[in-house]
């Protein structure tokens, strides 16, 4: 059923930088030692921080690359706390010292999300292309634990493995973590040529998930993320969850702020819905046509647009644009869309799932 007015925005990702100091082979950004030309100024950055609480109150992740590149980081969430929004953060923690937690703290950031890939350092280090990064990691855990921080660990599952992600979820439990984020990898960025052609396995590390970390019992928050069929496993499954959104929320309750100002439906879809220094963030959110195609959800094509669970589901926008539209490989780079219909509103090339009525 299509969607016949603006939905509210609850949450931004920001990436303030494309700087960072490792060099992951899964970076949506392809982050590393270059820059995006013309990045937004910390002027430029409080202005978008004015237009997003014209908006309303959404949660503004900051993000990169790695955010702590940017020199101004804690000016930027400080004046983001003082207009009442909510601040987080996603880091990989590899840029801390012991004055970086009560900085983040001062700054009035609320949670913050530090990358752990396997609990095995040796694994984590080459995964994130530099060594000591899975110490510095922890590190930056205890020391955001101890200052009374809220943190969550973001893994990305690059082999579908269940027991790696338990021995993450136990690592980080004997740490004091409580919340984790699971990403499935898409294939955008710099792992635009990576072979996701593993769904099968993929599907099984969701029933894993939802039978392991839904019950009370387990202690933990887990969420998969970049796969949103996780909520048609859970409905076949029988499992709820009163938290659970829509499983793609992208350019729905949720949008990416590039470094040069650019809007994009979600960090992993690099298809532009406008520029901030050229339109208001107010505009673009009610009137760009990407953001009124992916609202409508009779536009789905394929598969997804027979689909009885579309309506909470919606299919991998980014999975579908990465095999049906104009996705380039280059420094992040982001692009124009050239038929919305066909490459944003395409089915989900890797979900199995064939749905009633089809053969």
């Amino acid at each position: 059923m299509g969607t016949s007015h603006t939905p509210s925005l609850r949450l931004i990702s920001w990436n303030l930088t494309l700087r960072c100091p490792l060099r992951c082979p899964h970076c949506y950004s392809d982050s590393g030692e270059h820059e995006v030309s013309h990045p937004l100024s910390t002027t430029e950055a409080f202005g978008v921080l004015d237009q997003i609480r014209a908006l309303g109150s959404p949660i503004v992740i900051l993000s990169g690359g790695e955010p702590m590149m940017r020199e101004d980081i804690f000016e930027i969430a400080s004046y983001g706390t003082s207009l009442g929004l909510t601040m987080a953060m996603g880091t990989s923690g590899f840029l801390f010292d012991e004055n970086t937690p009560s900085l983040i703290k001062g700054s009035g950031i609320k949670s913050i999300a530090i990358s752990i890939d396997s609990a095995d350092p040796e694994i984590h280090d080459t995964f994130r292309g530099c060594p000591g990064a899975f110490d510095k990691a922890i590190n930056a855990i205890r020391s955001c634990i101890r200052e009374g921080m809220q943190v969550q660990i973001n893994m990305t599952v690059i082999t579908p493995d269940s027991a790696i992600l338990d021995k993450v979820v136990t690592l980080g439990k004997e740490l004091g973590v409580r919340n984790y984020q699971v990403f499935i990898p898409v294939p955008t960025g710099r792992s635009i040529q990576e072979n996701y052609q593993r769904y099968g396995a993929y599907e099984e590390l969701l029933k894993h998930m939802l039978r392991t970390y839904t019950n009370s019992n387990s202690g933990v928050s887990l969420r998969p993320t970049c796969i949103p069929q996780f909520r048609r496993v859970a409905e076949e499954m029988g499992i709820t969850d009163p938290r659970w959104g829509r499983g793609c929320i992208a350019g729905i309750f949720y949008c990416r702020i590039y470094a040069n100002g650019d809007v994009t439906p979600c960090p992993y879809l690099p298809v532009i819905a406008g520029n901030i220094r050229e339109t208001p963030l107010l505009n673009i959110w009610e009137n760009s046509e990407v953001f009124a195609a992916l609202r409508n959800y009779d536009r789905l094509l394929g598969t997804c647009g027979i689909c009885q669970y579309k309506s909470i589901c919606g299919g991998c926008r980014a999975r579908a644009f990465s095999r049906y539209g104009n996705m380039t490989q280059s420094c992040g780079s982001l692009v124009e869309p050239h038929n919305i219909d066909g490459e944003i509103c395409a089915e989900d090339p890797l979900c199995p799932y064939v749905p009633e009525g089809e053969t």
